[in-house]
């Protein structure tokens, strides 16, 4: 098994006043998401690629690519709802210099186990990259059918499961697909501990927290649950908890993290996006002055 395994981090793509891309901050934020030591940065849905022209799309790869100058693995979400423009994404994140690419399965309709591994089949050919499945609730990916995905499309070697109930989604992956792939969590990460137990080999959380959930990694990985539980629940899960109320809340969230850290200029999330109530801007503030005083880094 060769997958990609640890803590890998989705960058926050920063916008100025304009809502054109911050290139300087992004690149910032590369150096310290790799500062913290993680295993890889991927650029995907938390980073708003959706929002994201095709120019600029490729523009924030090749600076990410850049910035990192090889140091861990780019990874670049390709994930489109036809085939040709998940090939065209794909070889164009290829020679953008990306190092792996994510991609979950056509969602605009459900056509078949057949017609996903013939989508994934020619990305893979057009792309010659190694691919993270991406198990998310919009295009959900049985333990059965990544097991034969693996088997007929080889570049494909990592899952990424974000289908609710994710913890039971993980044991149950981990246990068909062995070792033809390596299972990662998602979701924000914040069952990360319950996944690492069933056999999960890291998550892709958001790059605003990469130091703390660094140190939750490095913890699982000495046998110290207790250490893992303790930050997780004191600096992760609070997080978790304010970002996930609603709608896209978790955007802003994350990027006036990034901002406390001096990472961002700005938390601006480009539109369309829904305005925080005054009731969750102090709730915000109450958690920035929390996270303040704690020890651990987040990022």
């Amino acid at each position: 098994m060769s997958g990609l395994t640890g803590i890998v981090p989705i960058l926050l793509t920063p916008f100025d006043s304009n809502f054109d891309v911050d290139f300087g901050s992004l690149r910032i934020e590369v150096d310290a998401t790799l500062n913290t030591g993680v295993s890889g940065i991927g650029i995907a849905i938390g980073s708003e690629i959706f929002k994201l022209t095709p120019k600029e799309r490729r523009e924030v790869l090749r600076a990410v690519v850049d910035q990192v100058d090889g140091r861990v693995p780019v990874v670049m979400n390709t994930s489109a709802p036809g085939t040709a423009p998940a090939v065209q994404l794909a070889a164009e994140a290829a020679e953008a210099g990306a190092s792996r690419l994510m991609i979950w399965p056509p969602d605009f309709f459900a056509t078949g186990p057949d017609s996903v591994i013939e989508h994934l089949s020619a990305v893979a050919e057009a792309a010659q990259l190694p691919i993270i499945l991406q198990d998310v609730p919009q295009s959900p990916i049985s333990p059965a059918l990544a097991l034969k995905i693996a088997e007929e499309v080889p570049l494909v070697d990592t899952i990424k499961v974000e289908t609710n109930p994710t913890v039971a989604q993980v044991s149950a992956m981990v246990d068909v697909v062995g070792d033809k792939l390596t299972v990662l969590g998602g979701a924000g990460g914040g069952t990360l501990i319950e996944e690492h137990r069933r056999g999960a080999r890291g998550t892709m959380p958001f790059a605003s927290q990469a130091g703390v959930f660094m140190a939750v990694w490095r913890a699982l990985e000495a046998g110290d649950e207790g250490e893992a539980a303790a930050i997780l629940e004191e600096c992760i899960l609070p997080v978790s908890r304010l970002g996930f109320q609603g709608a896209d809340m978790f955007y802003h969230v994350h990027k006036t993290l990034l901002c406390q850290a001096n990472v961002f200029r700005s938390p601006r999330v480009r539109p369309p996006t829904a305005k925080i109530d005054d009731v969750s801007q102090a709730e915000l503030e109450q958690l920035l002055k929390r996270l303040n005083t704690q020890k651990v880094s987040q990022i």
